[in-house]
């Protein structure tokens, strides 16, 4: 058996990759599906429109590199986090839509829970804020607002999981067979409802939310068997050996194995962890903590900063204001001009993630004048993206530094945008310190296939992986300190604008 599947469900499509011993790719598929928007602040996905372009993703990656089942020694799965999927546990139907991670319906669920006092305990158990990011709430509203739904539950008829479970639960679910329902650690940590110090679901958690606890997944490993494919032409007999939340598995892909090595995701949203060992430790900056992802099969952290808006400012040039035909173009046009000409772009479409959490913060941009030319808008929205990372890292070292007394040395990136040069650059620059882009920069669906691949021996352990790893491109920062000072000055100002406390 010479490949690992990887299956990398993310928010706008699906993708799957192959990989051979060495961490090259072999074969790539991807299929966008539907963001359905109900009505503002609301997000859905169809999850069977989730599980059909995946599958699709899979058969079509396996035939471009004429690859049988039989060639591969196994499947590792790595998915959007927070959304969930509630379903008939007898017809495997959903009751309603996928409710998506950007989703803020539970924005008044969530400032309820506050203002009673409750997000403490929540913190101190989960390591998670009371944001309506983050799966519990949504769980509640489908219970409370699908007809049936909560007299189901309660009686056993229905399960509920993140996406991985959802995918699972299909692939697992042939003729005759009972289908597998388990999600891994990682994922769990994200639903309010896992307590992460004792590593189990927590009783408390599920009355403060008023969910059963039969809608539950068992919670497995990250790299661990957990069954096989039984469904899907052409995939039948692979191992699916492999799970992890797409973050916390673009943490393992970038080998971040150490406390104190970070790296960040540029995808949708930026998703910037820390590894920081095997003790929990509660942020006191906003930021939340969660499971890492462990080859060791023992409870791993991160210190996390999830930010709602990276790469999808640039989708929003692209489609709402028309200024680039792809994505692609942004580079080019933010490069047309020297500097952001004093734009300030604050890109808080959904609200602001880590560390401000305040889901009614609005996107401004501001210091527009005469000359402002398109190329300033464009430069000012990528440095919007570098802008948010920096907050969430200075959060972060704050409480590394008084946790574990670890310094940040460098910081590793990943994903889409992680492709842009100029960004790169601007990102060094603003943290301070040097930025490193791996050769192979889907690492989220290469932490999945590490994690799949070290469950059945494909690689014997980390060491193995440390030595085929490829040199890195390498951004380290020119600027000076000082203009640097003074543009993250503006950038504060204009947040500080946009969650309504100041006035313009």
């Amino acid at each position: 058996m010479k490949y690992i599947l990887s299956l990398d469900q993310g928010t706008t499509s699906s993708r799957a990759i192959l990989f051979d011993h060495a961490g090259a790719i072999v074969a790539v598929a991807q299929q966008e599906f539907q963001q359905i928007y109900p009505q503002q602040g609301w997000v859905e996905h169809d999850p069977t429109e989730i599980l059909t372009s995946q599958m699709s993703c899979a058969v079509q990656a396996m035939v471009r590199a004429g690859v049988e089942a039989q060639d591969v020694a196994a499947l590792g799965i790595t998915n959007q986090r927070e959304t969930v999927v509630i379903w008939d546990r007898e017809t495997g139907k959903p009751v309603y839509n996928a409710i998506v991670w950007q989703d803020r319906r539970g924005a008044g669920h969530c400032r309820e829970l506050v203002d009673a006092g409750a997000e403490e305990s929540v913190r101190a158990r989960t390591g998670l804020v009371l944001d309506p990011y983050f799966s519990a709430t949504k769980i509640t509203w489908i219970l409370d607002n699908v007809a049936g739904a909560r007299a189901a539950a309660e009686a056993g008829k229905l399960a509920m999981g993140t996406i991985d479970t959802w995918l699972i639960w299909n692939l697992t679910h042939g003729e005759g067979q009972t289908p597998v329902h388990v999600t891994d650690q990682t994922n769990a940590s994200r639903t309010l409802l896992y307590n992460i110090v004792e590593g189990r679901w927590d009783e408390e958690m599920l009355r403060l939310f008023r969910i059963p606890a039969s809608l539950l997944p068992e919670v497995r490993w990250s790299s661990e068997v957990v069954g096989e494919v039984n469904t899907t032409h052409g995939l039948a007999g692979i191992k699916i050996a492999g799970i992890a939340g797409d973050q916390q598995a673009a943490l393992f892909g970038q080998l971040c194995f150490s406390p104190g090595e970070a790296k960040n995701t540029y995808g949708t949203g930026c998703f910037l962890l820390q590894n920081i060992g095997t003790g929990f430790l509660q942020s006191k900056n906003r930021l939340i903590t969660t499971l890492a992802a462990s080859a060791n099969r023992k409870l791993e952290y991160a210190l996390e900063g999830s930010i709602f808006i990276g790469g999808a400012v640039v989708q929003w040039l692209r489609d709402n204001l028309k200024m680039i035909g792809s994505s692609a173009e942004v580079e080019l046009l933010a490069a047309s001009v020297p500097d952001a000409g004093g734009v300030v772009f604050v890109p808080a479409f959904v609200g602001l993630g880590a560390p401000h959490w305040d889901p009614h913060a609005s996107g401004l941009i501001i210091g527009l004048r005469r000359s402002t030319q398109p190329g300033h808008i464009a430069r000012a929205a990528l440095e919007s993206i570098a802008f948010q990372v920096a907050d969430a890292l200075d959060a972060m070292q704050q409480d590394s530094e008084a946790g574990t007394g670890t310094k940040l040395p460098a910081l590793r990136v990943d994903g889409g945008a992680a492709v842009n040069d100029l960004m790169m650059q601007f990102q060094a620059d603003v943290l301070g310190v040097p930025v490193l882009r791996p050769q192979v920069t889907e690492t989220t669906a290469l932490g999945a296939a590490y994690l799949a691949g070290l469950a059945v021996g494909f690689w014997s352990g980390p060491d193995e992986l440390r030595a085929q790893r490829q040199s890195d491109t390498r951004f380290e920062p020119v600027l000076d300190r000082g203009e640097i000072a003074e543009r993250r000055a503006r950038w504060t100002e204009a947040v500080k604008r946009s969650m309504g406390w100041t006035r313009s």
